[in-house]
Parts: C-alpha cells; structure tokens; sequence
C-alpha cells in the first residue's frame, strides 16, 4: 500500500501543512508534473500481436489518402482519422513522418509482390517463359482495382520524391531488378539475335509503366494496350517453331 506520508510523483518525504486537507505532493513542480500527466497521459503499449495489426491498420491509411487526394494531404492528423486511431497512436508506432511514409511504402512493395505471386501461380502455363515474360508486364497496368490503387499511391510517392530528397532517396533505389527480371524472361523466351536484350527490357518496363498511366487516365483502352504490347514482344522474340 503506498506510504500516505509521501508525494504521490517522486514517493519524497510530504511536509505537514498544518492546516486543511492533507498534502498529496511535495512541491509544485510535483504538482504540475501530475497535472500535465492527466491532460497527456502516455499512450499504453498495445497487446502482442496488436504492434503488426495496428502497423498495417495506419499504412493502409496512408495509401488511400495518397490514391485519393495525394501524399501532400498525407499529415499525421489526417492519416490517423483515415486508420481510426489518434495522432498519439500513430506517433507511438513510427518514429516521426518519414519512417511513416518509407513503412507504409515497404508494406506495399510486399503486398504487390504477394499479389503477383499468386496470380503468375494461378496461370495455366507459368512455366512457359513467354507467358511469365507477358504476365511480369502486365503487373505493370492498372488491370484490377488492387494494382489500380497501388499504382495510384506510387505514382503519388513519386511526385512527392521530385522534392524530397530523403524520399527520393528510398523511393528511387539503386538497381533495376524489375529490367533485370524482364531482360532475363526474354532471354528465356527465346531474343532474336539481333537485338539488345537490355535495351529492349528498359523500353518494354518504360514503356508499360507509361501505358499504365494512360490506362488511369482513359486515354488508352487495356486492347489498346495489350495490342501494343504484342507488337513489341513479336518483334524482339523469335518465332517458335
């Protein structure tokens, strides 16, 4: 049972006011520490394994703001009323904004590359390289709602990475393994002689990623696409016998 004779914030010794109520704290400043304590009272820790759930809960927010209204609108104010949680919850899983907007950056990553796992498994003939060659392309384009947002939110994170250059930093790694990935297929798939495997990778990813934005936009339709696409992969393939 706590000592009815000490500070209810720092346990020191009360000194007897020799009138009136009992003294509860020793000094002011203990006073004004437990008064702040009421109006701010720390966040408690949430339950195993509540840190990955409510993680996910915030970062799922952060993607629909930047899909619908921009990364610019993407405050931690904002963000917590979208993932149903106050600011101090938010505050309490990442560190400060940027490790907010990196995380929530690295979960979609994961999550595009679940997605596209499943659906390349789920193709009658993935082991033919010329179908996973088509189907990696096509991972590109906007085709359902899912790759539809995730492309919305990328190219949101990309707009706010023109200026800001600890973003740009994460946001614009080092590598090419998507053209890596492609150049590979292709060569799997069977390259004509004459062309520049690499080369021919870097337009076939530049330019899908580009088609994809014209698909947000309307201003292409997916045969359009898809017709376009075939031009390209029978001119660079050779012909099966």
């Amino acid at each position: 049972m706590r000592d009815e004779m000490s500070c209810r914030v720092c346990r020191g010794p009360l000194r007897p006011s020799g009138r009136g109520r009992r003294p509860v704290y020793c000094s002011r400043a203990c006073q004004a520490r437990a008064y702040r304590s009421r109006r701010h009272p720390p966040v408690p820790a949430p339950a195993a394994p509540e840190p990955a759930g409510r993680r996910r809960q915030i970062g799922e927010a952060v993607w629909r703001i930047a899909a619908e209204r921009g990364l610019q609108m993407a405050t931690v104010r904002e963000i917590a009323a979208e993932a149903g949680v106050s600011p101090r919850v938010v505050q309490y899983h990442f560190t400060d904004k940027h490790h907010l907007l990196v995380t929530a950056l690295q979960m979609l990553h994961r999550e595009n590359e679940r997605r596209a796992q499943e659906r390349i498994a789920a193709l009658r003939d993935a082991s033919d390289p010329r179908v996973l060659l088509r189907a990696t392309l096509e991972e590109l384009l906007p085709l359902d709602e899912q790759r539809r947002t995730s492309l919305r939110v990328m190219t949101a994170y990309y707009a706010r990475s023109l200026t800001d250059p600890a973003l740009a930093a994460v946001f614009l790694h080092e590598g090419s393994p998507l053209e890596d990935l492609v150049a590979a297929l292709i060569t799997a798939a069977g390259a004509r002689p004459s062309i520049d495997v690499a080369r021919e990778a870097d337009l076939l990813v530049g330019g899908v990623t580009g088609f994809g934005l014209d698909l947000l936009h309307r201003r292409r339709t997916r045969a359009d696409v898809r017709r376009t696409v075939d031009y390209h992969l029978n001119r660079i393939l050779a012909e099966q016998p």
